[in-house]
């Protein structure tokens, strides 16, 4: 049959038309990102304020303050992939949205210690259910050629609200005298509203709705709006894939099972070796960071926005490249960075090096993990498990990276007081240990992390799932 150029036009038409539905849509999804990011730094310039205002015990401030909002993004992580896998994706999105409006409002207007930390946990928990909701979405309405990218916007999402959130709290700084930090606190309510209502425009994912719901009228409608192509091979393999596990008996479906080990480690190294890198100690703790290295607290702000600028850059790169170089070798080039860094970071404090050099290789760490685990860990867990499962592993990784995340910050204040912690005097051994972590780290991706760059999700199941 002859095509005319015409409809050649059309069906090239339609199929850009298609990428960028695709696009939007996944955008839209990891927006949750947007919002998680500029939660999880915007305390940062609370910090010192809510300090002198409340007057609460270093244990207090670390455990309720600074970490509550971890607390609650671990409950939310843990709990996260029960109603993302039996209500599906979307509903779960727009949840997310709520708790972030509800939480940055609270917050802002928080008449003491107590009320102040209930309304973070809140946020925190919404930060937790998105890192497992969003990331596992976007995987299931991508293309293996794709998905990589796609699902990586989450963490550039995550990044540019960081940096957002740097800009924000530096340029509100003086606007409302000691009550600053609730403006700082309080803007984060605009973005959650809008995300909140773009959140109805998109629809479920199609996976979700043949492996879970059954619907497969309904999971092809979707699967025409994204532009799939074989759609209904899309839907027997899909079918397939859930119905071998469905079948697979008792012991074979549970999550812990041994079929599903192997998957259950690389998702809890990869969640583990990225808080023990020390991203979360450094981006909570920037500007008291910065001043321990002789910086004004102006001016270690001003430098906690080019942390933020640094870290959006190096995420585009990254973008650029999970789909050419691979997971795995992002991870390689990501921990030879941070080892680089981190032991240059020890040594400047150890030797009184000057504020500039130290800030340099703090800029090459957070280059280093942009590229590296930034750019990978959402990605990697989102796809390395089975359909049937995918919500309940995310939740699983989320997990894991959050408990470490909130332990960190809550013991950082044991280590890094400049009155009465452990390394008050000088805290180059914190830097010190990272970077011997991240030693393990590189030791472990060349003997146990297997490339997934432009595999299916069903393919990689048959890989990774042992029967």
């Amino acid at each position: 049959m002859q095509v005319s150029f015409g409809s050649r036009a059309t069906a090239q038409s339609g199929s850009t038309a298609s990428s960028a539905n695709l696009f939007g849509i996944s955008l839209i999804a990891a927006l949750a990102g947007f919002i998680f990011g500029f939660d999880t730094v915007v305390i940062s310039g609370a910090n010192l304020p809510i300090k002198e205002l409340w007057h609460t015990s270093r244990l207090f401030h670390g455990f309720f303050i600074m970490s509550m909002a971890l607390w609650g993004t671990v409950v939310g992580a843990l709990l996260g992939g029960l109603p993302a896998q039996k209500y599906g994706r979307k509903k779960v999105l727009l949840w997310i949205g709520i708790f972030f409006s509800i939480s940055a409002l609270g917050s802002a207007l928080a008449n003491g210690p107590y009320v102040f930390s209930f309304f973070r946990f809140i946020g925190g928990l919404g930060i937790g259910v998105s890192s497992v909701a969003a990331p596992t979405y976007v995987s299931e309405i991508s293309t293996p050629s794709t998905r990589g990218r796609l699902v990586a916007m989450y963490q550039f999402n995550i990044v540019f609200g960081i940096l957002i959130a740097f800009l924000s709290n530096y340029f509100l700084q003086g606007v409302g005298g000691p009550n600053d930090w609730r403006w700082m606190l309080g803007v984060m309510a605009i973005p959650s509203l809008i995300y909140t209502l773009m959140v109805f425009g998109i629809p479920e994912s199609p996976r979700w709705l043949v492996a879970v719901k059954r619907d497969n009228t309904a999971a092809r409608r979707v699967m025409e709006r994204l532009g799939m192509n074989n759609i209904d091979d899309e839907i027997q393999m899909i079918t397939a894939s859930a119905t071998h596990e469905a079948h697979a008996g008792h012991d074979n479906h549970y999550f812990f099972s041994k079929k599903y080990s192997s998957i259950i480690w690389l998702a809890f190294f990869v969640a583990f070796f990225n808080q023990w890198s020390g991203i979360n100690f450094i981006l909570y703790y920037a500007p008291e960071i910065l001043s321990r290295a002789g910086l004004a607290a102006k001016e270690s702000l001003l430098n906690s926005i080019a942390i933020g600028g640094t870290n959006l850059l190096f995420t585009f790169l990254g973008l650029y490249l999970i789909d050419r170089l691979g997971r795995k070798t992002l991870l390689i080039i990501g921990s030879i960075g941070y080892i680089i860094s981190l032991a240059m970071v020890a040594w400047c404090f150890y030797a009184h090096a000057s504020a500039g050099l130290l800030m340099v290789f703090l800029l090459l760490f957070i280059a280093a993990h942009a590229i590296g685990q930034g750019a990978v860990i959402w990605v990697f867990i989102s796809e390395i498990f089975p359909n049937r499962v995918r919500a309940m592993g995310q939740s699983f990784g989320a997990s894991v990276h959050w408990v470490f995340a909130a332990l960190i910050t809550l013991i950082t204040p044991v280590f890094l007081d400049k009155d009465d912690g452990i390394f008050k005097d000088n805290p180059w051994p914190i830097f010190g240990f990272f970077a011997f972590m991240m030693a393990l780290q590189l030791i472990w991706v060349l003997s146990k992390v297997p490339e997934t760059k432009g595999v299916s999700l069903e393919d990689l199941e048959r890989k990774l799932v042992k029967e």
